[in-house]
């Protein structure tokens, strides 16, 4: 196999806006990246200075404490009972997950790998890395033969879009009448916004009403079904790369066995951190109220300014077009010192829309709302 060529990193496109946006007199609000800006909970930063005497190395699988939280979490917070330690896997954050499974399954230049029309690019990296075709598609009846892998967005990055459990559902048939592993990357699940998920948990792929038998008494068949997650946003963890992957016990063991040659393994440390946080919902919730509160100043701003939102019922975004290109979009809310990211980075499919992050401060959002309602 010869080297894959990968494109140049998207974000440097934006540093003229970003230097345009720094130029405000009151400073630039950065509703780019997405990256946390408020503090790890302090009982997970407590956990993981206990834990620096970490002389021997980690394992791979993670801890059995670990690994026996994370399926406790699915039941408790996804509504997925009955994961076993074997079900489940740290990773060390999800976009090397996300990046590397295509080379973890041992697929390459005959394989298909199917991601979201809006879509996080890494997906169509790592289909790059193996020099699989990566394919765009929200409709399963469009999946082609040849695929192999799907990757599903729920709720969506960048568009916030929520697949309920009846297209789950529809999804996991279609990708084994293909032959595919179906992979779901879950990582804004908490952060459900707008009608139903106003009041319902984001459903997972493993729900037993998407892979069960509809008999509550019977296992759901995980066979081929994989459920990514990531602390970053949940838990302000982005900087501790904490994130695992559940599903079939047998994807799971063939990932653990690559990863171990590969030397793929979260640092002690973080995985005695991890089950602190995994347990402390009452810091998740607290965070969400933040996320919740920037979005209720942010999107009538933009709204009153002209965009109009689709989708964003859930997630860590808003998804805004106000009609014209999107790099003149970029450019005018540079001129306000505020810096979004252009939706042509997210597929060629919406060249008009940008999206804006809640992470950035209570003082910075309030600050946007300001600018924005000059427009």
């Amino acid at each position: 196999m010869t080297r894959p060529e990968l494109p140049d990193y998207p974000w440097d496109l934006v540093a003229p806006y970003a230097q345009r946006a720094r130029r405000h007199p009151d400073g630039i609000v950065d509703l780019s990246i997405g990256s946390p800006v408020d503090p790890t909970p302090a009982p997970v930063r407590r956990a993981l200075a206990e834990a620096t005497d970490a002389h021997a190395y980690p394992q791979t699988s993670g801890t059995p404490e670990l690994r026996e939280t994370i399926a406790s979490w699915y039941a408790r917070r996804r509504g997925v009972p009955g994961l076993t330690a074997d079900d489940v896997l740290p990773t060390i954050g999800s976009k090397e997950l996300v990046a590397l499974l295509p080379v973890l399954l041992g697929l390459g230049p005959d394989d298909v790998i199917v991601h979201p029309r809006a879509a996080y690019p890494t997906y169509a990296i790592g289909a790059a890395i193996v020099q699989a075709r990566a394919f765009a598609s929200d409709d399963p009846a469009e999946w082609p033969q040849g695929t192999k892998l799907v990757w599903l967005n729920s709720p969506g990055n960048p568009d916030g879009r929520v697949l309920d459990e009846d297209f789950l559902k529809q999804a996991v048939a279609r990708a084994r009448e293909l032959g595919a592993v179906i992979a779901n990357d879950e990582c804004y699940a908490e952060l459900g916004w707008d009608g139903r998920w106003a009041n319902e948990a984001v459903p997972s792929i493993l729900d037993p009403r998407v892979i069960g038998s509809g008999d509550a008494s019977e296992p759901a068949d995980l066979t081929g079904v994989l459920s990514v997650y990531s602390l970053s946003k949940q838990s302000n963890m982005a900087g501790y790369r904490a994130a695992f992957v559940a599903g079939d016990p047998a994807l799971i063991a063939k990932l653990l066995t690559m990863r171990k040659h590969a030397g793929l393994m979260l640092p002690a440390p973080l995985q005695h951190a991890m089950v602190v946080a995994l347990n402390d919902d009452e810091a998740v919730r607290e965070q969400v109220e933040r996320y919740r509160g920037r979005r209720e100043v942010l999107r009538p701003a933009l709204e009153a300014s002209g965009f109009r939102i689709d989708h964003s019922e859930a997630g860590l975004y808003l998804w805004a077009t106000a009609g014209e290109d999107a790099w003149t979009t970029l450019g005018r809310l540079a001129d306000l010192g505020i810096l979004a990211g252009p939706g042509v980075f997210y597929g060629d499919f919406y060249p008009q829309h940008v999206r804006l992050s809640l992470t950035a401060s209570d003082e910075r959002i309030a600050a946007a709302d300001e600018r924005l309602r000059t427009l």
